[in-house]
């Protein structure tokens, strides 16, 4: 029953009118793909903020390269509120070591070592500013340097002055470091992990934050929360200044405004700097998780007095100087050639030419931790650039490449520190043999992807399995090489796969700990979604130009790679699939896309293809709704491995999707359960998931989102649209999702024309970023001799 996508075989069902199915709960998925399972005490969860809201989120039809429609608020809510608590709570203290048969209890876990290789980022990157300027010291006001950026911001808004006159400064040039040692320390074997146990707060603290909740009317549910996200001083912080309990992911301003009224009585209103102050904070997170590393200062203007302020201008420049936000100014500045011509005599023409349109300073805020990590990463990228060796002879290696993309690699790595590479699946062989050779010459090179299962293919791909490594073992130390006395990574060459993933905060750890003269290769899809965390790092490296760029020549094969080619460019074809490769299963309502979801990978798919139950993925556009993955999981586990879920809701062989760490989504098996808490089989790796951490991290995985299901493929995949899923569907997520499968695509279709009008009409939005002009504004190697 081979069929086009978007067209349905002339058989029964085969209308599927979408008003026959009720909207969805809340939604698609939005980018934060890898967000915790739901939490049923998690307070007022389905009220959770929404960026995609006008007054909530600005500019939020950009929200990432996702779907481009409102997020899974249930999901978003609590997922949020609990990775952000227990990301706080692994922040302020050490997990709990792993069991002694585990691994040594003086190792840290993954988790742990990918959050502490982030606070040394930061730490480096704040040491390395305040060389330069003062620092901004939340709650008073701004001096020096940062007191001149405020003026400046000020006049040029009010349009006293040109932005030139304040914005314009030369690129930092990072600090040298000393290259790694000859000598590669020898690569560890991966232990067992044990997810970090977030440290609680003392008793004492809780029943303080509790009482000061009770006295304003919220939740005694929100004490913990609370406690890890402002610490042991909560009580005394919500006491003096109730808005920061919008801190707490999950709660919306009108509930801290409420909260505020209870406490504070007539002394609150509007535009109480306190309110104001935490509402741009509000809006910048919320911004962030739908990938934006800054939003535009005349929106959040907009989404301020949406929100009953006043005096918007007036409430961002409070923000600013309390060090809530950081501003910035964008754009296309005059030129001292026509600014304006002097005239002999020296007076200049401050009108310049009339007739020339003058392009607008933009004007953008953002969160310190995503400029730092910005900044940061261009200086790095900019370091690797300049310090490489650039007349390396590669020449006989390119010669013996197997392809003449692989060999067009092979020639421009040679050359450069810093090399993009694109292209599809098919093209992931380039960058193995690029590896392969770079070995071959006695290099130390390395290939890292986003997912274990990437590792694999990668691994296979070179034959060894030494070359292969997942990003988060390499920063954490579990995989790879070791380190030099800088902390550099041992490194002369590093390929980094799955690049779209690749969020700005990890991009920048990662180009931090590589060593002077190494060379970088960021490869990957660029029609595939972007990654969970803030930033759109490989887009942006690809839009500045920064570095030469190779596109692969490499074709996907196969029926299904003929279809997700043709998705790629915007067109919904017609495949020959004589094997079945691709098959269309037409849906009247969400009820029948479940039934036939189960009854596709329990019976059809292993029948017909050979591969088992536990080698099909099932991919949806949401979690909620009527064939989200909650409700498609709970159908396939009563089908495949019914059982009480006596371990926290889960069985022995239940297939799961762990979050170790936010934006992170590991698929694995549940083993089994004891008092150390629930143990997991994530492809290979024993993970032993702490009891207090199952309900917040672990959730069933035989279905999942395109999101989480990005850098991963399946033998097959079972990709579910039912009606309700319509306003969730665009040209990247169509092509993540049909792209998961190797050997086989089922296409469960109910949205009708929706499909087709997805893939033509509805491309990647944009985020808003501050890395591309940033690294547009570096010195090359030849503009800086």
């Amino acid at each position: 029953m081979t069929a086009l996508p978007g067209e349905t075989p002339g058989t029964v069902g085969t209308d599927t009118p979408q008003d026959t199915v009720s909207p969805p709960e809340a939604g698609a998925e939005g980018p934060e793909h890898a967000e915790a399972p739901d939490a049923s005490d998690a307070p007022d969860a389905s009220d959770a903020p929404d960026p995609s809201g006008a007054p909530d989120a600005p500019d939020a039809s950009g929200g990432g390269e996702s779907s481009g429609t409102p997020a899974d608020a249930d999901d978003d809510a609590r997922g949020d509120a609990e990775d952000a608590e227990a990301e706080a709570a692994a922040d302020a203290a050490p997990a709990e070591a792993a069991p002694a048969e585990a691994a040594p209890a003086a190792e840290l876990s993954e988790a742990q070592a990918e959050l502490a290789a982030q606070r040394e980022l930061r730490e480096r990157i704040e040491k390395r500013k305040a060389e330069k300027a003062a620092p901004i010291a939340a709650g008073t006001g701004l001096s020096g340097t940062a007191a001149d950026l405020l003026a400046a911001v000020r006049a040029v808004e009010s349009g006293e002055k040109a932005g030139t006159a304040f914005f314009d400064r030369p690129a930092a040039t990072p600090a040298s470091r000393r290259p790694a040692p000859a000598a590669a320390q020898p690569t560890r074997t991966p232990a067992p992990e044990a997810v970090p146990t977030a440290r609680t707060a003392t008793p004492e603290a809780l029943d303080a934050v509790r009482a000061v909740l009770t006295e304003g009317g919220a939740p005694e549910a929100l004490a913990r929360p609370a406690a890890g996200a402002l610490g042991e001083q909560a009580a005394e912080l919500l006491r003096t200044d109730p808005w920061q309990l919008l801190s707490v992911p999950g709660v919306r301003p009108e509930q801290a405004d409420g909260f505020a009224r209870a406490l504070l009585g007539a002394d609150c209103g509007p535009d109480d700097g306190r309110r104001t102050a935490a509402l741009v904070g509000w809006l910048l997170e919320r911004a962030a998780l739908q990938g934006h590393t800054a939003l535009d200062a005349e929106a959040v203007r907009t989404a301020l007095a949406g929100r009953a302020v006043g005096d918007p201008d007036a409430a961002v420049r409070n923000a600013v100087e309390e060090g809530v936000a950081l501003v910035f100014q964008e754009g296309d500045e005059p030129s001292a050639d026509d600014a304006g011509a002097a005239d002999p005599d020296g007076e200049a023409d401050e009108a310049g030419d009339p007739d020339v349109a003058r392009e607008p300073v933009q004007v953008l805020l953002g969160l310190d931790r995503y400029a730092l990590a910005e900044e940061s990463l261009a200086d790095g990228l900019a370091r690797l650039v300049n310090t490489c060796e650039k007349a390396a002879d590669w020449a006989d290696a390119a010669a013996a490449a197997p392809g003449p993309s692989a060999a067009e690699l092979i020639r421009t790595t040679a050359a450069a520190g810093l090399v993009a590479h694109s292209g599809g699946e098919a093209a992931r062989a380039e960058p193995a043999a690029l590896i392969a050779a770079a070995r071959g010459l006695g290099l130390r090179a390395l290939g890292a992807t986003h997912s274990e299962d990437g590792r694999r293919r990668l691994a296979a791909a070179t034959g060894d399995p030494d070359t292969a490594v997942t990003l988060s073992g390499l920063l954490s130390g579990a995989q790879g090489p070791g380190r030099d006395e800088d902390g550099a990574l041992a490194l002369d060459l590093l390929v980094v796969l799955d690049a779209p993933q690749l969020d700005v905060e990890g991009a920048a750890v990662l180009v931090e700990a590589l060593a002077d003269g190494a060379r970088l290769v960021l490869s990957g899809d660029p029609g595939v979604l972007g990654s969970a965390g803030a930033g759109r790092v490989f887009a942006d490296v690809l839009a500045s130009h920064a570095c030469p760029q190779v596109v692969s020549r490499t074709p996907d094969p196969g029926p299904i790679g003929e279809l997700v080619s043709g998705i790629g460019i915007g067109e919904l074809n017609q495949v020959d699939a004589p094997g079945k490769e691709v098959v269309i299963v037409p849906v009247r309502d969400a009820g029948e896309a479940v039934h036939r979801t189960v009854q596709l990978v329990a019976d059809s798919v292993p029948r017909a293809f050979g591969i088992p139950a536990e080698e099909t993925q099932v991919i949806t556009v949401g979690h909620g709704g009527a064939a989200g993955t909650r409700a498609l999981n709970e159908a396939l586990k009563q089908r495949l491995n019914p059982g009480p879920g006596r371990f926290g809701g889960f069985d022995p062989g239940d297939r799961v999707v762990h979050v170790p760490a936010p934006g992170r989504a590991v698929p694995g098996v549940v083993l089994s359960a004891d008092a150390e808490g629930l143990r997991l089989d994530c492809g290979g790796v024993p993970v032993v998931v702490p009891q207090e951490r199952v309900e917040s991290s672990v959730r069933h995985g035989w279905a999942l989102s395109a999101h989480q299901a990005a850098g991963m493929r399946w033998p097959a995949a079972v990709v579910v649209l039912p009606g309700d899923a319509a306003q969730g569907l665009s040209r990247p997520w169509v092509y993540t999702a049909f792209g998961r499968g190797e050997r086989h695509l089922s296409v469960v279709h109910g949205v009708d024309q929706a499909l087709p009008h997805a893939v033509a009409q509805v491309p990647a939005q944009e985020r808003t970023t501050r890395l591309r002009p940033l690294l547009e504004a570096l010195p090359t190697p030849d503009t800086a001799s």
